[in-house]
């Protein structure tokens, strides 16, 4: 479980492709302090929480099977991508953001960027399928970063466009910053829109 609050913003060092034995084998450089991670720990990495299989001093690897590269971006990640990072959520830790599983729901397309005063105005949108748990001032996890839906627009085939604010903070210190238009973003859904619309017969 996590919260949506990235802690580091590391990068690929290292990939080795799937074989008939084995899955997609990253390594992420970073700067947190590796010896704190177990290896068998949860990390989310740019919000999909990966497990540790391997670590050294200020690197970890992790795997990726098949499925997961199919439902987000880490099939496009290269070694220099830059991927956000935050270990799973311990007993007493601040609860900053919302809570996040890891597990990706889709992809989402980043449709715009705009300057807007101090912070960054951005427009995502949405598959159809996953429209429905889009609502203003909810939560949104963008590449592992919680974030406040500001305004939602259906689209006539069914997808939804959303508006969301970054600070300078948030854009400097994630993968944000550095987005541009046109890329596809992992994107998880509240659990607490999923289980509404669940109880109300729409899932």
């Amino acid at each position: 479980m996590f919260t949506g609050i990235v802690v580091d913003k590391a990068r690929v060092r290292s990939l080795a492709p799937a074989t008939r034995t084995s899955d997609t084998r990253l390594e992420i450089e970073t700067a947190l302090d590796t010896s704190r991670f177990d290896i068998g720990a949860s990390i989310a990495c740019s919000g999909c929480c990966l497990t540790a299989v391997a670590k050294g001093l200020g690197w970890f690897a992790v795997e990726a099977s098949a499925e997961t590269l199919s439902k987000t971006t880490l099939g496009e990640w290269k070694v220099g991508t830059a991927v956000n990072l935050e270990p799973s959520l311990r007993v007493g830790d601040e609860l900053g953001g919302h809570i996040v599983s890891g597990h990706v729901d889709c992809t989402a397309t980043l449709v715009s960027v705009t300057p807007d005063q101090g912070s960054h105005r951005l427009v995502f949108e949405a598959p159809k399928a996953f429209a429905r748990y889009l609502a203003p001032k909810g939560s949104v996890a963008i590449d592992g970063i919680s974030l406040t839906v500001n305004e939602v627009e259906d689209r006539p085939d069914g997808a939804a466009r959303f508006g969301i604010n970054v600070i300078p903070h948030t854009w400097n210190a994630t993968t944000l910053g550095r987005t541009q238009a046109g890329a596809r973003v992992n994107m998880e859904v509240d659990a607490l829109a999923r289980y509404v619309a669940r109880i109300l017969g729409r899932n």
